[in-house]
């Protein structure tokens, strides 16, 4: 019985790998790899065209069809900054792909809590579980993103990487995975660890992973979008300027609790709201 409920997932990460694959490559250049090489390589693809495409269009719509509209025109980034950040972000998109990899392999394999279908729990369990999965996620991140400015050798050599973005016209939806690769890797990391305590609907945490790519790019545009209590741009800006506030990931809830909250209408680092 539970051999045959593994093989739930395993047809549901190939159905996602032919999805992927099956359209953009030959099938004799994917088809003949083992099953994790593929989910790597569907990781890769996908989340290479999902940050691509975010960015190009975001970046697009607030810097030139709405140009000085939500930011003044010195604080738009060059296009010089963005293809740098683009080239930190997909010298390291490689090596982010593993971890979604590895996850959907330990899922595959019955190590973690996860389950195929949202009817084996029920829809209000899954909400429950759901709610737990993004608490735990949001404490998590908090935790690894303030370890790593406090860890002095953590920020040297790993976070600094993409604090070198710390002025408005140096952010742009691109900086949001210009990152090295272990820190994307960390901050990251809680998605899986929760997987081993919280029963959680694999497609949702697969979902979310990649939702990752278009959040960070939200966060690193400078609009303040005043969605309290999101932990949006307007918060994640002074962040980069001050070094020491909003180590948040969604929300500003475990700034808020633990006193490193820095509210953007009192600091003024951020551009228009929207």
């Amino acid at each position: 019985m539970e051999e045959n409920y593994l093989q739930l997932f395993v047809d549901e990460t190939s159905l996602y790998n032919r999805i992927v694959l099956g359209n953009l490559l030959p099938s004799s250049w994917w088809d003949p790899l083992p099953h994790f090489v593929q989910t790597w390589l569907r990781n890769y693809i996908a989340g290479s065209i999902l940050y691509l495409m975010s960015g190009f269009l975001w970046c697009s719509y607030i810097y030139y069809l709405k140009r000085n509209v939500y930011l003044p025109k010195d604080a738009i980034p060059s296009r010089r900054a963005m293809l740098l950040q683009i080239y930190v972000a997909m010298k390291a998109m490689p090596w982010y792909c593993a971890l979604p990899t590895v996850s959907e392999y330990m899922v595959e394999n019955g190590w973690t809590k996860c389950f195929s279908r949202i009817i084996d729990v029920g829809w209000l369990a899954y909400v429950v579980y759901l709610i737990i999965y993004l608490v735990f996620v949001e404490f998590g991140i908090y935790w690894m993103h303030r370890e790593l400015h406090d860890i002095k050798p953590l920020y040297k050599y790993l976070h600094a990487t993409h604090h070198i973005y710390n002025k408005q016209n140096t952010l742009s939806p691109f900086a949001g995975l210009a990152f090295h690769p272990l820190d994307g890797i960390l901050q990251a990391v809680p998605h899986v660890i929760a997987l081993f305590l919280v029963p959680t609907h694999f497609m949702t945490h697969i979902g979310l992973l990649f939702l990752e790519a278009i959040w960070t790019a939200n966060i690193h545009d400078c609009i303040n979008g005043k969605l309290w209590p999101i932990m949006g741009a307007g918060y994640h800006t002074i962040h980069h300027t001050t070094y020491r506030h909003n180590y948040g990931h969604y929300t500003i809830w475990m700034d808020w609790m633990l006193g490193t909250l820095r509210d953007p209408m009192d600091d003024g680092a951020c551009g228009k709201e929207m």
